[in-house]
């Protein structure tokens, strides 16, 4: 397994993590629906899945989290992918 490898599978966990993270502080069902729909679910699709009872870590895995909660904007609260980092500090 190369470098990159095991960086995209941690970088994988690690935004799944930061989902459920999210996820998990939306605590109320409401605030979840309101949540995606800010970030652009329609209304049934987000109350469908703001009342789901799948655990957090599978909703994190879900597709609803994967196109709301999406890598460009996790970078634009700062997070910045083991990968990309690896790769600009060892071209210095």
């Amino acid at each position: 397994m190369t470098e990159g490898n095991k960086l995209s599978d941690l970088d994988w966990w690690i935004r799944n993590r930061l989902r459920y993270c999210i996820w998990h502080h939306w605590k109320k069902p409401n605030k979840r629906m309101r949540s995606l729909i800010r970030l652009g679910k329609s209304p049934g699709e987000a109350y469908a899945w703001s009342r789901s009872r799948m655990g957090g870590w599978r909703v994190a895995c879900s597709p609803i989290l994967g196109t709301t909660i999406t890598i460009k904007r996790l970078k634009q609260r700062g997070y910045i992918p083991f990968y990309e980092y690896y790769r600009k500090i060892s071209h210095v």
